[in-house]
Parts: C-alpha cells; sequence; structure tokens
C-alpha cells in the first residue's frame, strides 16, 4: 500500500501568503485577523476554476491547496493515464473545479477532471471565435466518420476527413490531426470538426504557388494521388496532374499500379500546362532517352538477342530485347518447316528466348525478329538429296480437300495435288483412295526452295494411257461402252476405266435432235464410231450415226457379196442342166 506522500511546507502556506505585514499584526486583534482571512476566501465561488498546488498524495485522494480554509481533495482515478500511473506530484500545479465545500466539517471537494473539461470547452469557445484550429488524436471509427479525441470526443464525418473520400477510415485510428471547429454546442457537448477545411485551404496555397512555377518541360515532383485504368494523377502541390499510361514508360506497361502506388512520391516531367483551364499533363518516360535513338547501333540485322515474349497475337508473338524496344517474330518465321497455326502453339508470355534481327526500321519503331533463323535451313539441301524424278516412299500426314501430304523429312511434307493422284480416275476427294498414315509412293514432281513447296505426284508412276489411246482407239474404229452420262449437247462414253470419248448430238442420228436427254440414260450401252482423237485436250470424238452408216454399209457389202455368190450358182446350176439336157438330147439321137 502506498503510504500518502505530505508536503509539510505548505502547513503554512496561507499564513505566508496571506499574513499581514510586521508591524501591522499588533494593531489587529484576532477577530480584525478572522474577517481578513475569511475576506481573503471569500472570492472562491462552487463552479469555479482555480489554480491549486499539490500537496499529498495518498493511495485515494490527492489533496490540493487552492488557498481556502483547508486543501481540497481529488479521487486519485481523476490521475491516473492509460497505462495506469498516477500523474501525481508533490508540488505540481494543476487547475481544478471547487465542486463544493463543507465549512462545518472544513472539507471542500475539487475535480481535476471537470476542471480540465471546462478548459477543453473554453478553449473550444475560443478558437471557434477566433477560427482556429484545434490539434485532435482519432480514436474510433463511428457511424458515418471518426471520433477525435481533442479532450473531449469530437466528430469528423467521413466527408471532412479528406480531400477525397477515404475507404479504410480505421488506418487513421491513432494518428493526429490538425482540424477546423465547424460548430460545437456545450450544453449537448457536440463539437463537429473538419480536417478537409483545413485540407482546401493548405491545397489552395500551394496551388497558387504551384501555377506560378508550372510550365512545360518542367521537372517536377508529385505524390501519386489516383490510380485509374488509363493513368495515375499526381498531386503537383495543390493542383494534379495526369500522367498517361502511355508516357509512364518507353516499354510495355499493362497497368499504371505496375508502376508506382497511391501515395508515392515521384519525378516527373511537365509535357503540356493548359494554364488556362489548369490542366496539366505529365510525362514519366521522358525522364529517360528515348532507347530507339540508338537503336540502329545496338541492334544492326543478323544480331543474335535475347527478349521476353510480353505479347501473342494471331500472326507472331513480340518480344522485348530491352525496356522499351520490342520485335515481332512473325509466324512464319518461327520454324523452318513446323506449320504453326497459332504462336502459343510453341510459346508463351513470358518464355525467354533467342533470336535474330532480320530488319530494324528506326522511324516506324518496328524490329523483326527470327527464330528459325538459329538453324541451318533444311531447304537449302532438299532440292540435292531429292531431284525431280526421284521416287519417294512416306506416310500420308494430312488429308485435305486439294490434295495429300506425305511425310519426306523431319518437317518436310510433299504435297500430292488431287489432280496428280490418277490418269483416268475421277476422284472428288482425296480420301476416297487414301486414307492418313497410309504408306504410299511418289515421284517428285518440283521443289520450290522459296515458298517451301514439295509438289510429289502419284499418277507420274505409271505411263499415261493417253499416249497410246490413237494406237488403241484408231479414227474408224467402232466401240460399244456404257453412257456415263447425259447432256443438252451429247452423250459420254466410257471406252475404258477413266477414258471417255463424246458424241456429240448432232452425231447421234441422222435426224436432228434438240437434245438427247429423253432418248438416252446413263448405263445403255451404245455403239460410236471414232471420229476424231486429240491426245493433248484429252477428248475422244464418237459418232453413233457414223457407226449406224458403217453397220449398213457393210451389210450392204455382205449382202451384195452374198447376192453374186447366189448368182453364179444359179449360172452354174442352169448350165449344168443345159448341159445335162443337150447331153440327154445327143443319146436320144
Amino acid at each position: 500500500m502506498t503510504e500518502p506522500v505530505v508536503d509539510d511546507s505548505k502547513e503554512m502556506e496561507p499564513e505566508e501568503v496571506h499574513a499581514p505585514p510586521q508591524g501591522e499584526t499588533d494593531d489587529l486583534d484576532m477577530e480584525s485577523v478572522q474577517a481578513l482571512y475569511d475576506e481573503s476566501f471569500g472570492n472562491i465561488q462552487e463552479g469555479e476554476v482555480v489554480r491549486g498546488r499539490i500537496v499529498q498524495v495518498s493511495e485515494d485522494f490527492v489533496m490540493v491547496d487552492i488557498g481556502y480554509k483547508s486543501e481540497g481533495e481529488i479521487p486519485i482515478a481523476e490521475f491516473v493515464d492509460e497505462t495506469g500511473n498516477v500523474q501525481a506530484n508533490i508540488g505540481d500545479e494543476v487547475d481544478v473545479l471547487l465542486e463544493y465545500h463543507d465549512d462545518d466539517e472544513g472539507s471542500v471537494f475539487l475535480s481535476k477532471e471537470k476542471a480540465e473539461k471546462i478548459k477543453i470547452w473554453d478553449d473550444i469557445s475560443r478558437i471557434y471565435a477566433e477560427d482556429g484550429v484545434i490539434e485532435g488524436k482519432v480514436v474510433s471509427r463511428v457511424k458515418g466518420g471518426l471520433s477525435v479525441d481533442v479532450g473531449i470526443q469530437a466528430f469528423v464525418p467521413g466527408s471532412q476527413v479528406d480531400l477525397r473520400p477515404v475507404r479504410n477510415l480505421e488506418s487513421l485510428i491513432g494518428r493526429t490531426f490538425d482540424f477546423k471547429i465547424l460548430k460545437y454546442n456545450k450544453k449537448r457537448r457536440n463539437v463537429v470538426l473538419s480536417r478537409r477545411v483545413l485540407l482546401e485551404k493548405e491545397r489552395e496555397a500551394l496551388k497558387s504557388k504551384t501555377l506560378e512555377d508550372l510550365e512545360d518541360g518542367k521537372i517536377m515532383e508529385g505524390v501519386v494521388k489516383n490510380i485509374t485504368d488509363y493513368g495515375v494523377f499526381v498531386d503537383l502541390g495543390g493542383i494534379d496532374g495526369l500522367l498517361h499510361i502511355t508516357d509512364m514508360s518507353w516499354g510495355r506497361v499493362g497497368h499504371p499500379s505496375e508502376m508506382c502506388q497511391i501515395g508515392d512520391t515521384i519525378k516527373v516531367m511537365v509535357l503540356h500546362f493548359d494554364r488556362e483551364n489548369e490542366r496539366v499533363s505529365l510525362g514519366l518516360k521522358q525522364l529517360a532517352p528515348d532507347p530507339w535513338t540508338h537503336a540502329v547501333d545496338r541492334y544492326p540485322v543478323g544480331t543474335q538477342v535475347k527478349g521476353r515474349v510480353v505479347s501473342l497475337t494471331d500472326y507472331g508473338a513480340f518480344v522485348e530485347i530491352e525496356e522499351g524496344i520490342e520485335g515481332l517474330i512473325h509466324v512464319s518465321e518461327m520454324s523452318w518447316t513446323r506449320r504453326i497455326r497459332h504462336p502459343s502453339k510453341i510459346l508463351s508470355v513470358g518464355d525467354r528466348v533467342d533470336a535474330v534481327i532480320l530488319s530494324i526500321d528506326p522511324e516506324k519503331k518496328r524490329i523483326s525478329l527470327g527464330m528459325k533463323q538459329l538453324e541451318p535451313n533444311p531447304w537449302d539441301v532438299i532440292a540435292d538429296k531429292y531431284p525431280v524424278g526421284t521416287v519417294i516412299s512416306g506416310k500420308i500426314k494430312n488429308i485435305t480437300d486439294f490434295g495429300i501430304f506425305i511425310g519426306i523429312d523431319e518437317g518436310i511434307d510433299g504435297l500430292v495435288h488431287i489432280s496428280d493422284i490418277s490418269w483416268t480416275k475421277r476422284i472428288r476427294h482425296p480420301s476416297e483412295v487414301f486414307k492418313k498414315g497410309q504408306e504410299v509412293q511418289a515421284i517428285v514432281l518440283n521443289i520450290d526452295k522459296g515458298n517451301e513447296r514439295f509438289s510429289l505426284g502419284i499418277k507420274q508412276l505409271e505411263p499415261d494411257p493417253w499416249e497410246s489411246v490413237p494406237q488403241r482407239y484408231p479414227v474408224g474404229a467402232v466401240l460399244t461402252g456404257p453412257v456415263t452420262n447425259v447432256t443438252d449437247f451429247g452423250l459420254f462414253v466410257e471406252i475404258e476405266e477413266g477414258i471417255e470419248g463424246l458424241v456429240h448430238v448432232s452425231e447421234i442420228s441422222k435426224e436432228k435432235i434438240k437434245t438427247p436427254i429423253d432418248q438416252f440414260k446413263v448405263g445403255d450401252q451404245v455403239t460410236a464410231k471414232v471420229i476424231n482423237i486429240s491426245t493433248k485436250d484429252r477428248k475422244i470424238g464418237l459418232s453413233i450415226k457414223k457407226a449406224e452408216e458403217h453397220d449398213e454399209r457393210t451389210d450392204y457389202q455382205d449382202y451384195m457379196n452374198t447376192a453374186k455368190a447366189a448368182t453364179s450358182n444359179l449360172g452354174e446350176l442352169l448350165k449344168g442342166e443345159l448341159q445335162a439336157r443337150q447331153n440327154n438330147f445327143s443319146s436320144d439321137d
């Protein structure tokens, strides 16, 4: 238990202060002294704040001499701070409120806290009247704003906390700021503060000075005030400037937040100041030289570089080879042999790649890069390895509407066009005769190194049957075959598999026919005569009516030959009969 501490010197203090001068005491009787004593303390009234001195500190009370007949007591709790320690020492002077006194018992009751609050209200009233500033500590967040300790609890509306709405008011708890008193009501114990008013005033003062200093090209310091998708607003001192995302870096910036955060202090260059509208355009990248200025010297054509893939498009990949300098690897420059439909098949954003400078245009700020150039071009030797006429074997890797692709070497496929599959067959789609993965033979027809095309043929493995058609089906030969197609202008007749002849409508009959569609149908067997052949155009002309004429003439000749023989035989018979009759007559004679 703490022993009370007593200031012995206080016992005589009232007499020392208020005792009459030596010499006069002798002339005063005790009543006069008592009257003088009472008069000296009669000015202190209950409810009055006076200044006293601590004369004793006990476990429960702090005794304070206020010049009254007896010391006043104050509960010790009024001297305990936030940490639980008693902040009272003998001799300390404190302002106290005389709550009441009991002259009969000689008790005086004082209050330090009430005195302080009265004093605070007096200060608030004075500061408000003088349009002054009061300091306060944010103690908590309350509905609609903050609670601030200025000696008593005051309220700061959320809209008055800062120049802009503060999303996280809790972050201000424990911080001390200056405030403007907007209004107060002592009876209701209500005080409303504003920090924004002071900030606006401060901002206006800064703005005036900043406007005087602003000029194009000037480098200034500012504080990042807000970040948007398109840029950053920087407080230059009472006035905000916009740092657009395109002026933040010579390199690629995905979002302004990648470069800075709210509250950061950054250096910027004033790109343009519109004094009339008070708009400021700022630049950050302009503080450093444009990397394209000497790019040609650093990246001549043929230089091998390393870079990071920063973007993929349908037509290629953009690679950053240094901050502010990007090159494009076109999809066609990624591999000599692979058919890459999309760059994402082999690259991803963030990949580190090696490439070769193919071309550079500093004015347009473009660099073309190549990956395949890091390896020898297999097309440089393919022509020597597979000269035209070479028969190769390979598996069908792909089948398209226009032909089949046969794998030749790693990454190199040869195309057999649908027209080079068969001399005679009508193939509507290569899948009718081939399957993917099927092993086939083909002959090399052509190699186009420039366009990286390798042409193959399958039908060329066999002689062209049309070359022997004139010998096998000479003009005048009469043939029989099925009708494969009937059109308004004639009939197509199959002579052999893959070889057809045309019977023009004028060659169908001696009679004039407008169309053969009503007279013939596919599959009908017809006999026709070969009337012309064009191996170059792969056409054979046929004629039904000439075949019929041929048949008629043959029949007539057969008839004529048969009639002549019959006539000769009859003469011989008649001659023989006559000779027999003559012989009979001679014998009769």
